[in-house]
C-alpha cells in the first residue's frame, strides 16, 4: 500500500514496456468508498484525463482504491471485462465507458452502494441498448431487481427503458429470484397508473407463483382493458404450467 503518485503512474502507463498494472490504494478504515479499476491504453487520448479524475477521487478519500491496468501489455485483463473500448473504469459496480468529466464520475461515485444509483446506472444503460448487460447483472445480483422494480415503479421512465425491464425479468421466469420480488410486484399491480399496473401484471405472472393468482383475477376488473387483458394472459401462463 502506498500513496498514489499521478506522475508517476502517468509515467508508467504511458509506456506499454513499463510496468502496465498498477495498484493504487489509500486507507479508508472505517468507510464504504468504493473501488476502481480503470483500463486504459497508451495512445488513448481522453484516458489521461480519465485517469486525473480517477487520481483525485482516491486522494480527497471518495474512492478507497484504485487499479489502472494498461491493456496493451495486458490484453487478457481487457478480454476478462469484455472491454473493447477505453478508457474503461468499474467504479463499485457501475461499468462506465468513454471519457468522462471529473463531474461525472464523482456523481457516480455518489450513486454507489446506492438503490436509486443502480436504477439510474440501469435507466442510462437501457437507454443506449446495453440489455445483455443489465441482464447479466440481474442474474447474479439480487439487489439489481430492486432497482428495476424501482425504475419500473416511476410513472416517467420511458417505454424503451420498461420494454428492457420487462425483457430481463422475462429471462429469469421462474427463478428464485424473481419469485422473490412478488411483494413489490403485487404493490406495482395497484398503482394509480395503468401502465405499471400491465407490466407489473405481466411480471407477476413470470414468477410462477401460485400466490399471484388473487391479484391477477384481481386486475380482471381493472377500468383499463389493457391491463384486463394482460392479467388475463397472466392467468393463462400460470394455468398451462399445471
Amino acid at each position: 500500500m502506498f500513496k498514489p503518485d499521478f506522475q508517476q503512474i502517468r509515467r508508467t502507463c504511458g509506456s506499454v514496456g513499463g510496468n502496465n498494472l498498477i495498484q493504487m490504494t489509500e486507507p479508508m478504515a472505517g468507510t464504504d468508498r468504493p473501488d476502481a479499476l480503470l483500463l486504459l491504453t497508451s495512445t488513448c487520448p481522453y484516458c489521461p484525463t480519465v485517469l486525473a479524475a480517477l487520481n483525485d477521487l482516491v486522494k480527497s478519500g471518495d474512492i478507497g482504491r484504485l487499479e489502472v491496468v494498461n491493456i496493451g501489455a495486458h490484453p487478457d485483463i481487457a478480454q476478462q471485462y469484455g472491454v473493447r473500448t477505453v478508457p474503461w473504469v468499474r467504479l463499485g459496480p457501475f461499468e462506465l465507458e468513454g471519457l468522462r468529466s471529473p463531474a461525472e464520475l464523482k456523481q457516480w461515485v455518489e450513486r454507489a452502494g446506492t438503490p436509486e444509483g443502480l436504477a439510474e446506472y440501469f435507466h442510462e444503460l437501457l437507454k443506449e441498448g446495453a440489455l445483455p448487460k443489465v441482464s447479466a447483472q440481474a442474474a447474479r445480483d439480487p439487489a439489481a431487481l430492486d432497482a428495476l422494480l424501482r425504475l419500473l415503479g416511476d410513472p416517467d421512465t420511458e417505454l424503451t427503458v420498461r420494454i428492457g425491464i420487462n425483457a430481463v425479468f422475462e429471462g429469469l421466469e421462474g427463478s428464485r429470484a424473481l419469485q422473490r420480488t412478488v411483494d413489490a410486484l403485487i404493490a406495482l399491480s395497484m398503482h394509480r397508473d395503468a401502465h405499471i399496473r400491465g407490466d407489473a401484471a405481466h411480471l407477476l405472472s413470470l414468477t410462477h407463483a401460485p400466490s399471484v393468482q388473487p391479484h391477477l383475477q384481481r386486475l380482471l376488473a381493472d377500468e383499463v382493458a389493457d391491463v384486463r387483458e394482460i392479467a388475463r394472459e397472466g392467468l393463462e401462463r400460470l394455468s398451462a404450467l399445471g
